[in-house]
């Protein structure tokens, strides 16, 4: 093998390279990754299988069972200070998170697949998106001419908006 084949070689496996993302809308002007490492599963849940809590924050739906697990379901766009979901939805798109030992569901508008972003490619939000949403930010990704934001699931889970319940 010569020196070109080896180069062009090693530049077809970096495209295999990258950390895997479930991509999805958040809602209609709104696409955004989440890193797998996190995403313990994406499902959908009829809305009468979620049951509300009064005295809640608006972004929180309520409670379902996943898996046998009682489980909190959150309004990720409401949260995320977006224009939300269509309150007239039959079913949530609910992507299950884990952050140590702590589970959540988040809806989302639809769910989009999975992706491959390199860590070089995640850029910084700020200046990009609202500086509300920052915080809840790794950053921000372009893949075949639409930006993505890209989650923090941290963050997310350790918002103070659930915390203060």
């Amino acid at each position: 093998m010569n020196n070109s084949e080896s180069t062009v070689l090693s530049k077809s496996n970096q495209n295999n390279l990258g950390d895997g993302y479930l991509k999805f809308q958040l809602n209609q002007n709104t696409a955004a990754v989440l890193s797998m490492r996190y995403t313990q599963e994406a499902i959908i849940v009829p809305v009468e299988s979620v049951t509300s809590i009064p005295n809640m924050p608006a972004c929180i739906l309520g409670l379902t069972n996943w898996r046998s697990r009682i489980i909190w379901v959150i309004d990720l766009p409401v949260m995320l200070n977006l224009e939300s979901l269509d309150n007239r939805l039959r079913q949530y798109n609910v992507i299950v998170v884990r952050v140590e030992s702590l589970l959540l569901g988040l809806v989302v508008q639809e769910i989009k697949g999975t992706t491959k972003i390199m860590p070089d490619d995640i850029h910084s939000p700020i200046g990009q998106v609202a500086s509300s949403l920052v915080p809840y930010l790794a950053g921000c990704v372009v893949q075949q001419q639409e930006i993505f934001l890209v989650l923090d699931a941290q963050a997310i889970v350790n918002s103070s908006i659930l915390s203060s319940n």
